[in-house]
Order: C-alpha cells, then structure tokens, then sequence
C-alpha cells in the first residue's frame, strides 16, 4: 500500500457496503456521484477512465471541483476500450463486480460487449446502473445536459424572473440523478439477497427534473392555476423572504405559523401588527402581502443583520444570513460536526495539496461516512487492479506496451 492508498481518516465501524465491488464506467457528474455514494457507504469502486483520463480532471472555472468531489474513495484504472485488448480487459473486470454503473449514449456499452444484456449473461447476480438523459423513450437518444433538462423540465422556468429562465445554483439533477441510481443499487441488492438474481436500474436527468418540479404540476392540478417563477410567486406563509437591513447588509427572516407570527411580533415590538384583526391568520397575512411586506421592510432596516439572527435564535424563528460557498469553510456548525474533510487535490495547479470538501449530510451509528481513499490520480490503481484480475507481469507490460491500458 501506498501512502496515497493509505486511509484518510481511520474508519471505526464497520460501512455497510464493505465487500461490494463496483466498477464504474462515468463521467462527469451524475455516474460519478453514483459511485461515490457506493463508496462513501463502502464499496470497493473502480473507476474506469479512457488512457487520457477523465475530463472533468481538467475543467475550469465552475467544473473545476467536480473531480476532486465526486470521485473520492475510489481506484482509478485507465483503459482504451476501442483497443480489442482493453475491452476484453474492461469485460474481465465487469465480470468481477456486484454494480456496474455508466454513464453513456445509448448503445455506447453495447459496441464493447459492457452492456447489461451482454454481463448478465455471465452473472446473473449482476446489478447494473445505467444512468442516461431521459428513460427510454421517445427522447432517448437526445444529449442531455443539467441545464437542458432544467430548461425543458420547467425548473429554470421557475427559478428565474417572469420572462428570465434560470438553471439552479448547483448541478441539482447531475448529482439527484445518480443519488437515484444509488438508491435503486441499494433496493436492487436487498432484492438480489431474496431472489440471489441481479437486474438492470436506470436513472435520468430529464424524469429527475420533472421529479423535482412535480409539486409545482400539483399545484395546477389542484388549484387550476399555473405555478409562478419563485420570484414573482404567491408565497404560502406571509413572512418568508430575504429583507436588507441596516448597512445594506441581507439576512431571510420566516414566520410560517399563526404562533410563530405572534412570537415574531413580540420579539420585535410589533404589538400594532399583532393586535391588527388584517393579519390575524396566515392566509390573511398572505392576502395582505402587498401592504404588510413594505411596513416590515421599514421597521426592520434599522436592525442589524447579527442582531436580527441573535434574536431570531433566541426566540426560535427560522433565520439564514445570505451567504457565499466558500463562506460555508468558516462555519462553525460545519466544523464542529465534521461536515467537511480534508482531501488531497490529484491534478491541476494545486496537486498534491489539501483542501476541504464536504460530507454526505446524514450519519451512521453517529458517525459520518469519511474519505478513506482519497480521490485518485488518473490509473493510480491500473497495475493493482490488473493484479488482481490474475494478469502477470508481462501480460501487464504487454498491455501497457499497446496502449491498451495505462
């Protein structure tokens, strides 16, 4: 073992998927972030990459963190699966796994006997994700990109102005998508311990996307009135937006109950506003909003934003200061929980060095799951892997000699 192989933080309990192998066949973010919940939770996950390595090693400005991010706790091994010897070596590795996962168009794994038709033939344990843009369908052979699902699915519709659509902040289908295909891997394999027989699981961008706006879809079933973009909708509580107050400063204030209005208005004293029979419940409050929301922006402009949060947390009122991501490296919930953990960068400008990276949001036996492996170097684990698929060392040499792995 390496010192690049040796755990990064020590593990203390046992993870739930210790002993389960994955090869994953990804890219990007959606494949990538399937395997890491695999192995966050345990796995052993060997990420194939073709011979010039994954291309998310070298993007800029915002891909710029999706490697590191998501390819945590695995093996890299790189192959050439256009050469007859690199698939035969790719098939060989499949051969050897519980979950293989990818990424690719339609008909891609097929050309090179990886397909879920082709491996299950061998093993019939085998469960194989296989996360796409759309399920299939009549547009199944479209390429999808977060921001195109976004665009078609109504999410930038209603994150965006009237008239101004607008992708989300954060890859929310790319990384949702594949947390969907983990959790079908995880159903798959409670399944295959009753039936001992493996199965195919698809997850996709598009029907992730359409997930997500699904509330807003009920919302017209229900009241026959079509959902309006976040910024120009009509809020279900009174009391639930950001207000800038002195300096110029933001903070989010919320008050979504009748009791929580009440606790709002004697914190502050407002005893005029909860004596007023206008705003007497949240429906009222929220029929009131064009005159009630100028009156609070008034009086609340003379607070600061830290006085605001003080008082809000000690009398229990939902609050947020407004902040940037990498404010988030300094808080001090974050840092006291150990939600992030130190990492080694493996490519660009900074390779070899440590930085932050954050955490599954959940726990395991009170514990959070860690990094055990950091995020690999591109084919750090070629010869290992291939080691253990029973190759010596000249079939090895041969195959690196050929450019069939590197």
């Amino acid at each position: 073992m390496t010192q690049d192989d040796a755990p990064a933080v020590p593990v203390t309990h046992a993870l739930p998927l210790a002993g389960l192998r994955v090869v994953e066949f990804t890219h990007m973010v959606m494949g990538p972030t399937c395997g890491m919940v695999l192995a966050d939770m345990g796995a052993e996950v060997i990420k194939v990459e073709p011979i010039a390595g994954d291309r998310t090693r070298h993007l800029l400005g915002a891909g710029a963190g999706f490697f590191p991010l998501f390819n945590r706790n695995k093996k890299s091994i790189l192959i050439d699966l256009h050469s007859q010897a690199g698939a035969e070596v790719a098939r060989k590795l499949a051969a050897t796994a519980d979950v293989v996962a990818e990424n690719f168009k339609p008909g891609t794994m097929s050309k090179y006997g990886l397909d879920y038709v082709s491996l299950s033939k061998l093993n019939e344990r085998l469960i194989y994700v296989s996360l796409k843009g759309f399920l299939p369908g009549p547009y199944e052979h479209r390429t999808a990109l977060d921001e195109v699902v976004q665009m078609m699915g109504g999410l930038a519709y209603m994150t965006g102005r009237p008239g101004d659509p607008l992708r989300a902040g954060t890859s929310v289908n790319d990384i949702m998508g594949g947390m969907f295909g983990a959790i079908g891997a995880l159903g798959a394999l409670i399944q295959r311990g009753i039936t001992g027989k493996g199965q195919e699981v698809q997850s996709a961008l598009f029907e992730n996307n359409v997930f997500l706006v699904g509330q807003h879809m009920l919302q017209y079933a229900i009241t026959g009135k079509p959902a309006a973009p976040m910024p120009d909708r009509i809020s279900a509580w009174a009391v639930y937006d950001v207000f800038t107050v002195k300096d110029g400063e933001q903070i989010f204030l919320a008050a979504v109950s009748d009791a929580q209005w009440a606790t709002f208005c004697d914190a502050l004293g407002f005893a005029d506003l909860k004596a007023d029979p206008r705003y007497a419940s949240n429906n009222l409050r929220v029929q009131q909003r064009p005159t009630l929301m100028p009156v609070l922006r008034e009086r609340l402009a003379t607070h600061s934003a830290a006085e605001l949060a003080a008082l809000f947390e000690r009398v229990g009122l939902p609050f947020a200061p407004i902040r940037k991501p990498e404010e988030l490296y300094q808080d001090e919930h974050l840092l006291s929980t150990g939600g992030l953990a130190d990492i080694t960068l493996p490519d660009g400008e900074r390779a070899g060095q440590t930085a932050k990276t954050t955490l599954f949001p959940f726990t395991m036996d009170g514990q959070r799951l860690g990094v055990r492996l950091q995020p690999p170097t591109q084919g750090q684990h070629t010869t290992q892997v291939l080691t253990d698929l029973g190759y010596s060392v000249e079939a090895i040499d041969a195959l690196h000699n050929e450019l069939a792995v590197a």
